[in-house]
């Protein structure tokens, strides 16, 4: 596996951080305070190509290579956590699963819309199929060459923002198992029935839009049909397998923040007469959070290399969001500690990074589930 960058990709990477900190950065807290990404902030995304990122060339993409992507969302995240998950939503679970299991007409009529800054977005759970999202209720029956939709999701990624969801429903309420009966479609915004519910507030991650969304007698043409009928959870699984690699570097992104901001002030902050990195204690605290996001940012790339080599990766991609994601958690616990009380305030970044980590240990399946998924891998 080669670990480092070739000079057009550090060039990419160097960019993306110009961006994110000089653009992102210092507008980070106020879109947590006001849970609201700036149109701006998506329209300097949109010059640098982001949307695109992973996106073939011969769908005006970048084609970029997923360990680069990797460092793309990672250097978002250190910035901004709620616009790291925009763009790996994007990514990850929409145009990727477009790109893989998309007829060429579909590839033909989307993925350039994608590339050029169209925001696609999940529709996976729903109020009572978290988890087991085999149990799921939203139905979509054929009528001649469309589906009618009906069901309600929740936490959508984007959902005030997106203009393509990809949405899992039911089109065998008989089958068995159940999930042979989930197939996947491709709604546009617009479309008759389509409708957005409430924008969910959250402890963290406030940048980023979670909103409930509504399927009435929503009106799918077949040819928006992604894949077979009954292959919806094949395709949904294999997208989440992509995702969570996306959240893991989401989750070095924010313990890398934490990290740096703990260094800083405990190089200014003085107590009993000289600054406390000085004191072992500290130190030692530093040397755990460095190697545990060294230690992440290797299983991350390790997961992405895999995927680009064609290679199972189900299994790697687990391991990597569930130690990223307990790592960041573990790293921003640190970080505040070592602020003390000044960390619990509002003032300070590192209260906001402690926010943001915890749900990458909850969202594109839980710790738990990658312990089965990692669990089941190793009995074959």
């Amino acid at each position: 596996m080669r670990i480092g960058f070739d000079e057009e990709q550090r060039l990419m990477i160097q960019a993306v951080r110009e961006f994110a900190q000089g653009e992102i950065a210092p507008r980070a807290q106020e879109m947590d305070t006001h849970a609201m990404i700036p149109p701006e902030i998506l329209d300097g995304m949109q010059q640098l190509g982001l949307f695109g990122v992973q996106i073939a060339p011969e769908y005006d993409g970048l084609g970029i290579d997923t360990p680069t992507y990797t460092a793309i969302i990672e250097e978002l995240s250190r910035a901004c956590a709620g616009v790291a998950i925009l763009l790996s939503v994007h990514c990850s679970v929409a145009a990727y699963p477009l790109q893989t299991y998309g007829s060429e007409a579909q590839r033909r009529r989307f993925l350039p819309r994608l590339a050029a800054g169209a925001i696609g977005a999940f529709s996976l759970s729903e109020p009572n199929a978290g988890s087991d999202a085999a149990s799921l209720k939203t139905s979509a029956r054929r009528e001649g060459d469309t589906y009618l939709l009906n069901g309600t999701k929740v936490f959508v990624t984007n959902g005030s923002l997106a203009d393509l969801f990809l949405v899992m429903a039911r089109t065998d309420p008989e089958a068995q198992p159940a999930h042979r009966g989930i197939s996947a479609f491709l709604v546009e915004r617009g479309t008759p029935g389509l409708e957005m519910g409430r924008q969910e507030e959250k402890m963290g991650l406030r940048a980023s839009d979670t909103m409930e969304v509504f399927f009435s007698d929503c009106r799918v043409p077949a040819a928006n049909r992604l894949g077979e009928e009954g292959q919806g959870f094949k395709i949904a699984l294999r997208s989440l397998d992509n995702g969570r690699i996306g959240v893991g570097a989401q989750a070095i992104g924010i313990a890398q923040a934490a990290l740096d901001e703990a260094l800083r002030y405990a190089r200014e902050r003085q107590q009993f007469g000289r600054p406390l990195v000085h004191f072992q204690a500290i130190q030692w605290k530093l040397a755990e959070m460095a190697t545990q996001i060294e230690a992440a940012r290797l299983l991350v790339r390790h997961a992405a290399w895999l995927k680009d080599q064609q290679r199972p990766f189900t299994g790697q991609a687990a391991m990597a969001k569930l130690f990223a994601s307990e790592m960041s958690t573990r790293v921003a616990h640190q970080a505040l500690q070592i602020h003390g009380g000044y960390g619990y305030m509002k003032e300070y970044p590192v209260e906001r990074y402690y926010r943001d980590a915890r749900v990458t240990e909850i969202y594109e399946g839980t710790s738990e589930m990658q312990r089965l998924v990692i669990g089941r891998g190793l009995l074959g």
